[in-house]
């Protein structure tokens, strides 16, 4: 089997090496500012990184709560999410971390004027909303009678991989191309590197940051951990359904079902391993 030149950046050791170093913040201040389409004095011209752990627990066992969290030269925050399995409370989650964010700006004393806006960008690789057929949802917070944005500080975009159907002939803006990379990257050919970016240097430097042949034996390790960990959640969920159905329990399925609806581990892998519908598991959701 012939071994992809690049690896997935959707694999979080990855996705962290491309977007949150010192050395690649140029590559994630082109895709920012292909995301929210900030012109001419909007633009960000430079980032500096903050800490990814909001919470004294989180940090102590040196976890982090978010992939990227970064400030411009005006001050405003940018939390950057790859979300790869779909978890039902992702979106109160994406609330919770910008709150969290936008609170912990100010220092003792200071006043709200203090206070800069929080920008949430997630890159989902599963469906967040169904009834929408766009890749790209932004949403703020509007008057509901007269659709007037004057509760400015917050603002969340979501990059649904799933709806993102174009080839690289259609790519037609930097955005289009950044969702293609993410998408795309593992499986891509290099001689169609330059049809994918475009005249977008940081593009390029992305797919060089994915040289699976530039990367150290440990760098390779970790990114692989990343992949076995996933695969062992999976495996888990699978042993225990088939823990349930050994003792021959017939309300096996729906109870582990049940159970991982609790821990919010997603629809579709729980479908996958229990081999219940949504339609089943969506009015087991209602009866917890």
């Amino acid at each position: 089997m012939t071994i992809s030149k690049f690896l997935d950046p959707k694999n979080d050791f990855a996705f962290k090496r491309i977007f949150g170093t010192e050395k690649n913040q140029d590559i994630l201040i082109d895709f920012i500012n292909a995301v929210t389409g900030f012109e001419g004095e909007e633009r960000i011209q430079t980032v500096s990184f903050l800490k990814t752990s909001q919470d004294p627990d989180i940090a102590y066992r040196k976890q982090s709560l978010v992939d990227v969290l970064c400030a411009d030269e005006q001050g405003r925050q940018y939390i950057i999410e790859m979300q790869v399995a779909r978890t039902t409370d992702f979106e109160k989650r994406a609330q919770y971390y910008a709150a969290k964010a936008y609170a912990q700006q100010l220092q003792r004393g200071e006043g709200y004027e203090q206070l800069k806006a929080i920008i949430f960008v997630a890159i989902t690789d599963f469906v967040m909303f169904a009834d929408e057929a766009d890749y790209k949802s932004r949403h703020r917070l509007l008057n509901d009678e007269t659709y007037a944005h004057k509760l400015k500080d917050f603002s969340f975009t979501f990059l649904e991989l799933p709806k993102f159907t174009k080839t690289v002939d259609e790519l037609e803006n930097v955005i289009e191309r950044w969702v293609y990379f993410f998408k795309h990257a593992e499986e891509t050919r290099e001689q169609d590197i330059g049809r994918i970016a475009g005249e977008d240097p940081a593009i390029l430097r992305a797919y060089e940051e994915l040289n699976r042949f530039s990367w150290t034996d440990i760098e390779l390790n970790t990114y692989e951990g990343e992949e076995k960990r996933e695969r062992d959640e999976k495996a888990v969920l699978a042993a225990k359904l088939e823990d349930a159905e050994a003792r021959g329990e017939a309300k096996g399925k729906a109870e582990v079902a049940k159970n991982l609806l609790r821990a919010g581990v997603d629809l579709n892998l729980i479908a996958s391993t229990t081999q219940l519908s949504l339609d089943e598991l969506k009015q087991l959701q209602e009866e917890l």
